[in-house]
């Protein structure tokens, strides 16, 4: 299929696909034809397994963050032999619930594996409980990277902090004030 199409598939853009294919970071083999056009030879999907991957960023600011997120995303997924049928990226807090895109997704009995990077991608708490109510319907999440939930109770109270910290001082602040904060009570006990 030609670049633009799979663009459009993907969902990203065809500048987007087209930087991709000149940096070599396309996630799928690429090759030009003797016309000079692009074509994109992807594995075709099984419509049983409708692998989806999502993409998640906090503010607008980070959407070439989120351009290479998806990069990473599919790659892994390709990594694992799952072919990709569709990128959903979105923009919005991991805190709360208010996600359409997310909300669709989880909600499309179509979407047989739903692939994400890190888990706090897809929210800052109870992603357990999103992934236990698709799995009662036959379908399952991938965390490309699993290792980062290596500590739980730090990791836990870190999010709490950066939770209550972004509402008493504001987003920018948060993190730093969350990680103080957990560093203190280290050091105290």
């Amino acid at each position: 299929m030609k670049l633009s199409e799979w663009a459009r598939q993907q969902g990203v853009s065809d500048q987007t696909a087209w930087r991709w294919v000149m940096d070599g970071k396309m996630p799928v083999p690429v090759r030009q034809a003797p016309s000079g056009t692009w074509l994109v030879d992807e594995v075709a999907v099984q419509p049983s397994e409708c692998v989806v991957a999502y993409c998640r960023m906090s503010t607008t600011g980070q959407n070439t963050g989120l351009d290479r997120q998806a990069v990473r995303v599919v790659s892994g997924a390709n990594g694992l032999g799952l072919a990709v049928a569709d990128v959903v990226t979105e923009v919005g807090s991991g805190v709360n619930g208010r996600r359409r895109k997310l909300h669709r997704l989880l909600s499309d009995p179509q979407t047989a594996v739903m692939v994400v990077e890190y888990r706090d991608r897809l929210a800052r708490f109870g992603v357990e409980y999103l992934d236990a109510v698709p799995s009662t319907c036959g379908r399952r999440m991938v965390v490309l990277d699993p290792a980062e939930t290596a500590d739980d109770l730090v990791r836990d109270i870190t999010e709490v902090l950066t939770s209550l910290c972004a509402r008493l001082y504001g987003r920018r602040a948060a993190q730093d004030c969350a990680a103080r904060a957990v560093a203190t009570g280290e050091a105290a006990g």
